[in-house]
């Protein structure tokens, strides 16, 4: 707020450095003073008004509609500030609108009048001029950085399309490939059960390979589907019991950790609360991570999982000594269809869904992931689930 004793001729010559003290009080005179609250609207964009105003208290605020009713904070004007100025000039619509930012007192003056005032003082034109010279070469230079601003925004958002287009691409190359192998293997195999009068133990190992291959084309074409119905449905939570959530995942992989050599161990805080959870959405996303851990753990290998409390509800952790995540990879693990084909010697398959539907998953329901790992120490993901 400006010091009371500050009237309104001496703002005006702060606003117009120039302006004589006479001319400063006639501008006064002609003047209107008035008042408004926070809030109130004093220009209107795209409206033609003749009202120039001079700020005495107070702050305002004045914004441009960009596009789609997004509004942008152009600028914040305090005592002293002058606006409105381009409806002194021609009749056009107002380019911002400003408003009251505080409660304000403005020294409002008509086209008309200020017409009058400025043919009769050369002195006082000139002093306009400069200041609304001023006024629109700082205008230029923010609606170029305005501009510099947007050209950056257009070169990141075509970069993001760039990246977006070229995983597109790779997908679908991936994504080609992982069902013409199984799809590829599967036909040979019936072709030779077909034409080849297999039985007993030759016929029964054709079919085990088929049922493989087919396997696998189910569990990809799933994971597609869940992960699109993941981001198109938000799923009703409801209290769960993570404990149980962890029970069944691991059984469910315990025959493929066998296989692998790898040892489940399992330790429950029976203290552990409620989560609120979608049952079927988190047994899929611990699967997704116990089968990573087993995946990308050497034979012999253990993998910990735990549930325990947590500030916000309760945690599980899941923990391998497997071949970890190199630290320049690790930022990209959940991106979608990011993945390491050949880690050392061996060849890993898949079409990198895995993590991202454990991700999104765990962010429907309000909940974060988080990983440590070290290339060559193993890996440990933990994931963080509110209290029902």
């Amino acid at each position: 707020m400006s010091n009371p004793s500050t009237t309104a001729e001496e703002i005006i010559r702060r606003a117009f450095p120039g302006i004589p003290r006479r001319e400063a009080e006639e501008l006064a005179a002609i003047g209107e003073v008035k008042s408004y609250p926070q809030g109130a609207v004093l220009c209107r964009e795209n409206v033609i008004e003749d009202t120039f105003f001079i700020l005495l208290e107070g702050e305002v605020k004045v914004s441009k509609i960009i596009k789609d009713d997004e509004e942008r904070v152009l600028n914040r004007l305090q005592e002293g500030a002058f606006f409105g100025e381009m409806g002194l000039i021609h009749n056009a619509p107002r380019i911002a609108t400003v408003m009251a930012a505080t409660p304000v007192k403005v020294l409002e003056i008509h086209k008309p009048s200020f017409d009058r005032l400025l043919k009769q003082s050369s002195s006082m034109s000139l002093a306009m001029v400069h200041e609304v010279s001023r006024r629109l070469r700082e205008n230029d230079e923010m609606a170029i950085e305005d501009l510099r601003l947007k050209a950056g925004e257009l070169a990141a958002a075509y970069q993001r399309l760039a990246q977006e287009e070229l995983a597109r691409r790779e997908f679908l190359t991936t994504i080609a490939h992982e069902l013409r192998t199984p799809l590829t293997a599967a036909r040979g195999f019936l072709e030779m059960a077909r034409f080849h009068d297999l039985e007993g133990q030759a016929l029964h190992d054709v079919l085990d390979t088929v049922e493989r291959n087919v396997e696998q084309i189910v569990t990809l074409v799933n994971d597609i589907l869940f992960l699109q119905e993941v981001e198109l449905v938000m799923p009703e939570l409801h209290p769960t019991n993570l404990g149980s959530l962890v029970e069944y995942a691991v059984d469910k992989v315990r025959e493929k950790a066998e296989q692998a050599g790898v040892e489940l161990r399992v330790d429950l805080d029976s203290d552990a609360p409620l989560v609120s959870g979608h049952v079927r959405s988190i047994q899929r996303a611990l699967g997704q991570l116990l089968d990573n851990a087993i995946k990308f753990s050497p034979g012999g290998g253990v993998v910990y999982v735990r549930v325990e409390r947590a500030p916000e509800g309760a945690k599980v952790s899941i923990r391998d000594h497997g071949i970890g995540i190199a630290e320049e990879v690790l930022p990209h693990i959940f991106d979608r269809f990011f993945h390491l084909d050949k880690i050392g010697e061996r060849v890993y398959g898949g079409l990198g869904l895995g993590l991202s539907i454990t991700k999104q998953v765990i962010e429907q329901h309000h909940g974060r992931i988080e990983v440590e790992s070290k290339a060559g120490e193993g890996s440990t993901f933990t994931i963080y689930l509110k209290g029902a």
